[in-house]
């Protein structure tokens, strides 16, 4: 039932999708700034640009994207990818990292909310954490999704206020954000390791979090008024 329940706002936003789509031309906004242009560069950290192949592109469907990795001394610390979306349809919409997670033998083993401090604009101003494991390695994953001047993280508040614009505004552009932290545990595997590795990455992201949010909303559209 639980693998179920994973899928349930994607079929959600699949029938919503496509009954909007009968009915309503949708707008279709561009940044405003290149999103190749957020979290250019951080501080105490060289980057490398990793490009998408274009059959993932084509299976992901996003129109702009930056996916880097920031590393220290040639050691990769984090990753982080925003993918735009224009606009969403049934067939071309953002993929829940909650669904697609799961794959290459990583699987979620303790999954939390954290706050977004000073996020900009309306909505829930968190974002979800997901820690993975794999054969005794171990990842932490923060992402979120933004666009039309919300920030949320709940799957099912994304997909009711992604119907609702589009059929208030002909509006459902949006952005996934995500980062990625590789916990080090090579050495160890004691849970003692393991919590202060989950420790560490919550530093990272939760200090990385509330200036990616701002360079990403100033990058989108302007929320729809009215």
């Amino acid at each position: 039932m639980a693998e179920l329940t994973r899928f349930v706002p994607a079929v959600i936003l699949a029938a919503g999708l496509g009954l909007l789509g009968l009915t309503h031309d949708q707008v279709r906004p561009t940044p405003v700034r290149p999103i190749a242009s957020i979290l250019d560069t951080v501080a105490g950290f060289d980057t490398k640009q990793l490009e998408v192949d274009s059959s993932s592109r084509r299976v992901a469907g996003m129109d702009e994207y930056v996916n880097r990795v920031f590393l220290r001394d040639t050691n990769y610390v984090f990753s982080l990818y925003v993918g735009y979306y224009t606009y969403q349809t049934q067939g071309k919409s953002i993929h829940s990292p909650r669904n697609c997670l799961p794959g290459a033998g990583w699987e979620p083993v303790e999954s939390a909310v954290l706050p977004i401090a000073s996020a900009p604009g309306i909505g829930s101003r968190d974002m979800n954490k997901y820690i993975l494991a794999n054969q005794g390695a171990y990842a932490a994953v923060y992402y979120w999704y933004q666009g039309r001047g919300r920030i949320e993280s709940n799957e099912y508040t994304v997909k009711y206020n992604l119907m609702r614009d589009a059929a208030l505004y002909g509006r459902t552009e949006e952005a996934l954000v995500r980062l990625v932290i590789p916990l080090d545990t090579r050495g160890d595997r004691s849970q003692e390791v393991i919590r202060r590795e989950i420790t560490r990455a919550d530093s990272i992201a939760t200090s990385l979090a509330p200036r990616l949010a701002r360079e990403v909303s100033a990058a989108l559209p302007p929320a729809p008024q009215g």
